[in-house]
């Protein structure tokens, strides 16, 4: 075999008397071809009506990924009306050229009609839609592989994973603590702050409690809770089995006989189903203090009398309204988090590519449900 000096897959090229100098060295595998794809496909752009003289003859091993990359970039070339010669060729490239080149579909440059630029948004929506029905067609049966595995889990106490449980439950719970007190208490302060403005106009201060209270327990708090607990825990659940899934470990753990959805999925849910009503009362609790604290400041209402008319406007069932949605609002984040995560594919941009699309898709689940129970209740009276 004829080596050469360089063993690594290059293009050069020159110009002589109006000719343009293609020199192809080096060994054309697979392995070494994405520079020379590149280069040719910049010299392919701008070369029309030229004469070409292609030097193979410092070219050593080729694969049949190397004759294609010829044969494409050779018929590309020639239909942008250039004049080719190959010279240098070894017997054995003319015989891979043969053999390839009869199964080879000639290049044609294919120029999209006017009408073509008018279909192209129809053509992206099409595909979106598409894309939408197989994440549907594929989410229902992962919902119900989840549902099975959870009766199977009831019916068999001694299979569920306590301790996955307690220890999701610290990291989805006691570890968001901070940014849910914190968060919620800049709520409270915002909802007084914009409230007391209004109501002052009117001498209606007092109303400030009503406001606050209801707010906060109804819909904030549930929502923006969520909403914290969908970017935060949400994408680590998917970023955990992407990992998981890129390093073949859920391969791994199903070739031993373990499901997955047993032992990875399941705790994270019920965890979070756990986490989030108690993330709720506690948001509560914070920002109706921030709200009489904000009050007490700008109103000028005193702490007993903010008390006081809080225990006339707040009822019970108010509280229980905000903290009911929270397993509805934890199962859809804890559910499409890992639907994402166990989709992620064999490379490493994928786990943020599906990241991204799993916190998207757990808000906007979050404000649909919570839209759904608003309407419910109005309707019910509740």
């Amino acid at each position: 075999m004829q080596s050469t000096r360089s063993q690594k897959a290059e293009i050069q090229w020159s110009q002589k008397d109006g000719v343009i100098l293609l020199k192809s060295l080096g060994n054309w595998t697979i392995d070494g071809l994405r520079d020379v794809a590149e280069t040719l496909e910049r010299f392919s752009r701008v070369s029309r009506d030229v004469s070409i003289q292609w030097d193979v003859s410092g070219v050593g091993r080729v694969d049949s990924a190397g004759m294609l990359l010829f044969i494409r970039y050779c018929d590309r070339l020639k239909a942008n009306r250039c004049s080719i010669k190959i010279i240098g060729a070894r017997s054995e490239h003319e015989k891979m050229y043969r053999l390839l080149r009869r199964y080879t579909p000639r290049y044609s440059e294919a120029r999209p009609a006017l009408f073509s630029y008018f279909l192209r948004p129809l053509n992206t929506i099409g595909r979106g839609f598409v894309a939408f029905l197989l994440d549907i067609m594929t989410f229902f049966p992962f919902i119900g592989e989840n549902f099975l595995d959870l009766i199977s889990s009831l019916l068999h106490p001694h299979s569920i994973r306590f301790g996955a449980i307690v220890k999701n439950i610290e990291e989805a719970g006691v570890r968001a603590i901070p940014i849910v007190v914190l968060t919620s208490f800049l709520i409270g302060v915002v909802i007084a702050y914009q409230g007391a403005v209004q109501l002052k106009k009117f001498g209606a201060n007092i109303f400030i409690v009503n406001m606050i209270a209801l707010s906060i327990t109804r819909e904030l708090a549930p929502v923006v809770t969520a909403i914290i607990m969908a970017g935060r825990t949400g994408s680590s659940y998917t970023a955990q089995l992407g990992v998981m899934k890129l390093t073949e470990e859920i391969d791994a753990m199903r070739t031993m006989g373990f499901d997955p959805h047993r032992f990875l999925v399941l705790p994270r849910i019920t965890a979070l189903m756990i986490t989030l009503p108690l993330m709720i009362f506690l948001s509560d609790i914070i920002g109706i203090a921030a709200g009489m604290f904000i009050s007490n400041i700008h109103l000028h209402i005193s702490y007993a009398e903010f008390l006081h008319r809080l225990q006339n406007v707040l009822a019970v069932r108010h509280l229980w309204i905000g903290i009911c949605k929270g397993p509805f609002f934890a199962w859809l984040i804890a559910t499409v988090g890992c639907f994402r995560g166990l989709q992620v594919s064999k490379n490493a941009e994928s786990i943020g590519h599906y990241t991204t699309i799993s916190v998207v898709n757990a808000i906007f689940l979050v404000i649909a449900c919570d839209a759904v129970f608003s309407v419910i209740f109005t309707e019910l009276g509740i």
